[in-house]
């Protein structure tokens, strides 16, 4: 049975409060773990049946059971989350591959709440309840795990993650239930990292800048797409401007003389060297 997730607002930034309790935020992908009548089932937050990419995840608990958390992998040199290997095997179909990433860039389900369980419906009970019952669960292999929380100190938690180059913090509030929709009691709180870049084009359809970055010799290297952040003022002031430094174009884009600098946050570097998920912070000047 799939039910549709809790998700977050926005923290203006890192905070404390006797009410909340703060995670680790989990750079994977979402995932509702439902097991009825014994038959495993897995979803994404959107209600995609990711069960078959994730086999050692299809394990049973001892009692119908649903849970929410985050399905992850871990960087083995490093130690931290590996999300575009989780992408890679949310995105793997083929049964003999999806077999071959079981064995070599195995899975784990990161559960951070229980829905469910013995035939009760426990979204209306405090968030500090569910999670008693959570942690009372015996877990079914070594690739499930319960995020931990401390109570109350969320900044502290903050610079531990920021000191390891890890997502983000989550807070929550203690006494809330669980609610299928986009919730103020539960924020999220990222841990960016910035860049500054180049503006070489646009694309013509719908709003993004092409960004790119200088290389080990300074020769710019095209580093993704900016498609967010930009207010009405500032892409205005980028149309008065860019119309002067155009050098071509093709089917989809607009190049620019690399005239026209930019501030961005983004999640981390992908390992092909991207910015993932850049947001337009300023313009350079």
């Amino acid at each position: 049975m799939f039910i549709s997730p809790m998700l977050l607002e926005t923290a203006p930034g890192p905070f404390s409060h006797s009410n909340y309790l703060f995670e680790p935020k989990v750079d994977g992908h979402r995932l509702i773990y439902s097991q009825q009548s014994g038959n495993v089932r897995l979803y994404t937050r959107h209600n995609n049946d990711c069960t078959r990419q994730y086999p050692e995840l299809r394990l049973p608990f001892d009692s119908d059971i649903i849970l929410d958390g985050e399905v992850a992998c871990t960087d083995p040199q490093t130690g931290i989350n590996d999300f575009e290997g989780v992408m890679s095997r949310f995105s793997t179909r083929q049964h003999s591959k999806v077999q071959q990433f079981a064995k070599t860039l195995s899975a784990t389900f990161a559960i951070f709440d229980i829905l469910h369980y013995q035939g009760r419906d426990l979204r209306k009970f405090p968030l500090m309840e569910r999670k008693a019952i959570l942690h009372s669960l015996v877990l079914p292999s070594s690739n499930f795990g319960i995020v931990p929380y401390i109570e109350g100190a969320g900044e502290a938690l903050y610079e531990q993650i920021e000191a390891r180059g890890m997502e983000g913090v989550v807070g929550k509030r203690k006494d809330s239930q669980y609610v299928s929709k986009r919730s103020a009691n539960w924020q999220k709180v990222i841990n960016w990292s910035y860049a500054e870049v180049f503006i070489t084009g646009y694309k013509k359809a719908e709003f993004g800048w092409l960004a790119a970055v200088p290389d080990l010799s300074g020769k710019l290297r095209p580093a993704g797409i900016i498609e967010h952040g930009a207010s009405p003022k500032h892409k205005q002031a980028f149309r008065g401007v860019c119309q002067q430094l155009v050098t071509g174009e093709d089917k989809n884009h607009v190049y620019l003389e690399p005239r026209i600098r930019a501030k961005v946050k983004m999640r981390n570097w992908t390992k092909s060297g991207l910015l993932r998920t850049p947001v337009f912070e300023q313009f350079i000047v």
